[in-house]
């Protein structure tokens, strides 16, 4: 299949186009690429007269966008074990036009249902401005099964990228066929996965042959025979894990050739029975190749350790994530990886349960962490609460990562026998300082987190091309939340798409280093994290003031670095392994786009 780009090309006053396109060259010695920009001194820059903003400002613009999803968690009364883990989402942009679009994944009728008849998940398709229009239809991927985690990812290679949905029940590959279609393909590639209870999911290239592979995360077995009453002090709830057997994930490697095989057994995964909810994969060891931390559920967590061929050892207890600081496993749920101290090793930052605080497992070197949730302030207002969706992205582009935490309780009754939580709540947002502290700025930061929901999925991307990350956040049983940055930095930044060409298309894996003066930042390019979501496939990194990076080094999969310098700022910038070029790029025009018929 053939992908369709519309990304238009950016021309900067004074340059010329060589090609019918503003290319950014220079010399490629080895497997280095150095460019030079001949227009670096042309870069846009926003003046840093002001000092750095002290909260974060974000507005509730859910009314207004044109998203009009309503979640279901087909419940009925009776309380399955299965109701309140729906859902995650994904951002990604399936027609590559440049605007950041949106999947949320719903709920199915159980037993007993008497609710709207026929949920499905829903395709948002971003016409820019803040509008966005259902594309679901004319796209094909309504499913209806019971959607639980999702993850993206171009697992043929040829420029769009693919979907992929954990469910309750046989799960649901997509393929996109780069005219804003998909085409069911599961079967196809063999990864139904059976009736399973499924969790998180996430896409790596285990073995960097140059194709993405496919974690998938089980979380008990279920099945409504199986169904558990429990009450605590005469309230009904839930039931937990504990109640259940734990099960093994599954692990699918990529045949190249349009399917996937079963080698969970050969990787090591199927001698691990957990609890999984949410995952993460990346290079936790800076070795080359990524590594996976999984959330189980009241029960201790995993940290897979890639050993370069995709085969894993479960490390958690000697690498310090297996529990919290007091030896206690946690009701683990969502997490999400970043380099927060700017040290160079991506840290993890996990989210749990009521009465447990979220969790800042800092990397201390080689896949070495402590829980240095306490000593930084991280878990601050978080206590109180039942915690989900967990993003990190610098929200007021001053270089460091912040955090935003999704919150929301299980039972819809709790307030009965537990005054000091509840039901809906406000999300939490935490400020990093800078210092290795953050600050909970939540009541300052605008409408948006006044908002009180029941939470599960968060994503945060950049939806209107502004250079400011938003968040959308999947609640139950609701609409959803769609939360415009407005926050008033003077602050500059740059978002990076980086494709790969030996490597795997989506870039998956790559691990980049910019420069900006005194400022040094790592990323890496993931598929499926937080609660069982995805996003974030172009990097976005804040530039505090300065005009341009001097610096972008890409280590990609396949070992090739790649250099790029003189890179201006306050735009996207796409990056091709092998180029030794970089190109401006801007998305298609709001006005030009029309809903497709």
């Amino acid at each position: 299949m053939t992908s369709v780009l519309f990304l238009q090309i950016l021309l900067v006053p004074g340059c010329h186009p060589a090609d019918q396109a503003e290319r950014h060259s220079s010399k490629t010695t080895g497997s280095d690429a150095q460019p030079t920009s001949a227009c670096a001194d042309q870069a846009i820059e926003n003046p840093s007269t002001k000092s750095a903003p002290l909260s974060f400002y974000f507005r509730d613009i859910t009314n207004s966008c044109g998203i009009r999803f309503i979640h279901t968690d087909g419940s009925s009364g009776r309380r399955y074990v299965i109701e309140p883990m729906s859902a995650g989402l994904l951002l990604f942009d399936y027609d590559n036009d440049g605007w950041i679009d949106i999947y949320f994944l719903n709920g199915a009728p159980l037993p007993g249902y008497t609710g709207p008849p026929s949920p499905r998940n829903h395709l948002y398709r971003n016409l820019g401005e803040w509008r966005f229009v259902d594309t679901t239809e004319e796209a094909g991927v309504g499913d209806t099964g019971y959607g639980l985690g999702v993850a993206a990812a171009d697992y043929d290679n040829d420029g769009d990228e693919d979907i992929y949905i954990n469910n309750f029940g046989p799960n649901v590959f997509y393929r996109n066929n780069g005219d804003g279609t998909f085409t069911n393909v599961t079967q196809q590639t063999g990864t139904a996965n059976g009736e399973k209870m499924g969790a998180g999911v996430c896409f790596l290239d285990i073995d960097r042959d140059g194709w993405v592979d496919l974690y998938v995360g089980n979380y008990i077995h279920f099945t409504f025979d199986l169904h558990i009453s429990r009450t605590i002090n005469g309230v009904p709830s839930y039931p937990g894990p504990l109640d259940y057997t734990a099960i093994p994930d599954t692990l699918y490697h990529n045949q190249r050739d349009g399917t996937f095989a079963d080698i969970s057994e050969a990787s090591g995964i199927a001698q691990l029975a957990g609890t999984t909810m949410g995952m993460v994969a990346g290079d936790f060891d800076n070795d080359g190749d990524d590594d996976i931390f999984i959330c189980n559920d009241v029960r201790e967590n995993f940290l897979l350790i890639n050993d370069g061929s995709g085969h894993f050892d479960e490390a958690a207890i000697l690498r310090g994530v297996a529990y919290d600081a007091s030896g206690s496993p946690q009701a683990s749920m969502g997490v999400d990886c970043a380099d927060l101290n700017r040290d160079g090793w991506l840290d993890l930052f996990m989210t749990s349960y009521q009465n447990e605080t979220v969790t800042f497992y800092r990397n201390l070197g080689k896949a070495l962490f402590e829980d240095a949730t306490a000593v930084t302030g991280a878990g601050a207002g978080s206590y109180p609460y039942v915690t989900w969706g967990v993003v990190l992205a610098d929200f007021d582009n001053d270089g460091d990562k912040d955090v935003f935490i999704a919150c929301g309780h299980l039972d819809d009754n709790v307030e009965l026998r537990d005054r000091s939580t509840s039901y809906r709540a406000k999300n939490i947002v935490l400020m990093n300082q800078g210092d290795g502290q953050f600050v909970n700025v939540s009541a300052q930061s605008g409408d948006g987190l006044q908002v009180a929901k029941s939470s599960r999925g968060a994503a945060g991307d950049d939806l209107d091309n502004d250079g400011r990350i938003d968040i959308v956040v999947l609640n139950s049983r609701e609409a959803p939340t769609i939360l415009r940055n407005e926050t008033p930095t003077p602050y500059n930044w740059m978002e990076l798409i980086l494709e790969g060409r030996t490597s795997n298309r989506s870039a998956i894996g790559a691990r980049v280093k910019v420069v900006a003066g005194n400022l040094v930042q790592y990323d890496e390019v993931h598929s499926g994290r937080g609660y069982q979501s995805d996003w974030g496939r172009r990097l976005h990194f804040g530039l505090r003031e300065h005009r341009e990076a001097q610096l972008i080094e890409v280590t990609w999969p396949s070992g090739r670095i790649d250099r790029w310098s003189h890179v201006p700022a306050n735009r996207i910038i796409k990056l091709v392994e092998g180029e030794a070029t970089w190109f401006p790029v801007q998305p298609v025009r709001p006005n030009t786009i029309s809903p497709r018929k």
